[in-house]
C-alpha cells in the first residue's frame, strides 16, 4: 500500500498543487480542511488536473483548534504543512495572521512528532529570511539568514512566517529530531490555478490586468512557479539529504514595471490596462498616506533582494520554470476563468 502524506491547507493555491504532485507521484494523500463542505470542489479540481482522486481523503482540522490532529496522523508517514493564513490586506490586528500561523504549526508538528511521522516539510517563506535588516545587510540572502522581527518594514505576514518557522525548529530541536524537518522558503508563488480561487499572489496579477495599478511603484519581487514549488516539497519529503535544511527558493527579482511589460507582450489586448510608467518614489510615499498596502511596502521601494537558491535548485533536479512563464500562466488562468474584473 502506498505511503500516506498528510497535506494541511489543501484548499490553498500551493497546498492544492502539493497534493496534485503527491498524487501524481503515487502517494496516498490525506488532506485537511477547516470546512468539509469544500471537499467536493477540491476533488473536482484535482481530478480535472489529472490526479487519481481515489487516493485522496479528507479530515477536518482547524489551525486554532485542538480537535482531530492526533487522529489525523494515524498511519501517516509524511507531513506537508502548507497551511498558513495570507491575507491580501494587512489586518488591523496582526494576531489575525500570527496566531493561526504559530499555533497551527505547533498543533501540526506536535501531533506529527507524537505519531512518529518520518519527515515533516514546512512551507515557510522568504519572508522569514530577508526582512527587517534595513539596508545594512546587502541584497543577497542565504539559508543562514533570519528576518529580524524587531527591524524596520516587518509586516504582520512577515512576522507570522518568521515566528511560525522559528517555532517549528524549536519543537524539532526539543524532540531531538531537527534532521526530520525541512523548511521551504519560496518567494512570490505564481502559476496556473487549479480552481477559481486565485489566492493572494495571483490576485495581484489580476489587479494589474484589470487596470487597478495605473503606474508601477519601484517594487521588485522574486517569482517562482507553483509547479516547481510543489515538486520541491515532494523532493524535500523523500530525499534523506534534505533533512534539517532550510531551502530558500527564489528567482532573480522582477520589477513591477517589468512584469507589466511581460504581460502586455503576452496579452496585447490587455496592454491598455497595464501600467506603462514607473511611479516616482515621492508620489508613492504621498499615495501611501491613503493606501495601507503601499504604506506597508515603502521600505521596499528601489530594493531588489537576491537569494542563494542553489540547494533548492539542486534538489529540484531540473531547470525551474522561468519567472515570465509563471507570470503568464497566472494571467492566462485568470483570463480563462473569467476572474479579471
Amino acid at each position: 500500500m502506498a505511503d500516506i502524506a498528510l497535506v494541511t491547507g489543501i484548499s490553498g493555491f500551493l497546498g492544492g498543487h502539493v497534493a496534485l504532485a503527491l498524487l501524481q507521484a503515487g502517494y496516498r494523500v490525506r488532506s485537511s480542511l477547516r470546512d468539509p463542505a469544500r471537499a467536493g470542489k477540491i476533488r473536482a479540481a484535482l481530478s480535472q488536473a489529472g490526479a487519481d482522486i481515489t487516493q485522496l481523503e479528507f479530515v477536518t482540522l482547524d489551525l486554532l483548534g485542538d480537535a482531530g490532529w492526533y487522529e489525523a496522523m494515524a498511519g501517516v508517514r509524511y507531513l506537508q504543512h502548507t497551511a498558513s493564513p495570507f491575507l491580501a490586506r494587512t489586518p488591523r490586528d496582526q494576531s489575525e495572521l500570527v496566531r493561526p500561523a504559530v499555533e497551527g504549526t505547533e498543533r501540526a508538528l506536535s501531533a506529527a512528532l507524537a505519531s512518529n511521522v518520518e519527515r515533516i516539510v514546512l512551507t515557510s517563506s522568504m519572508a522569514a529570511i530577508a526582512y527587517g535588516h534595513g539596508r545594512t545587510h546587502g541584497t543577497t540572502f542565504t539559508a543562514a539568514d533570519w528576518t529580524d522581527v524587531d527591524g524596520p518594514g516587518v509586516s504582520a505576514y512577515t512576522l507570522s512566517k518568521t515566528l511560525a518557522e522559528r517555532r517549528a525548529w524549536a519543537l524539532m530541536r526539543e524532540a531531538g529530531r531537527e534532521r526530520d524537518l525541512v523548511a521551504i522558503n519560496p518567494g512570490a508563488i505564481l502559476g496556473p490555478l487549479l480552481d477559481d480561487d486565485p489566492g493572494t499572489s495571483v490576485a495581484l496579477v489580476g489587479r494589474l490586468l484589470a487596470g487597478a495599478v495605473p503606474a508601477a511603484p519601484r517594487l521588485s519581487f522574486g517569482l517562482v512557479d507553483v509547479r516547481d514549488t510543489a515538486d520541491l516539497h515532494v523532493a524535500a519529503m523523500a530525499a534523506p539529504a534534505a533533512g534539517g535544511q532550510r531551502l530558500p527558493f527564489d528567482s532573480e527579482p522582477v520589477s513591477l514595471i517589468e512584469a507589466a511589460r511581460i504581460l502586455a507582450a503576452a496579452f496585447p489586448e490587455r496592454a491598455s490596462k497595464l501600467p506603462r510608467f514607473v511611479l516616482p518614489d515621492w508620489i508613492a510615499r504621498l499615495a501611501a498616506l491613503f493606501n495601507t498596502d503601499l504604506r506597508d511596502n515603502l521600505g521596499e521601494l528601489g530594493r531588489a533582494r537576491k537569494v542563494d537558491a542553489s540547494e533548492a535548485l539542486a534538489l529540484l533536479g531540473h531547470a525551474p520554470i522561468a519567472s515570465a512563464d509563471a507570470l503568464i500562466a497566472s494571467a492566462r488562468s485568470l483570463i480563462e476563468r473569467g476572474l479579471v474584473k
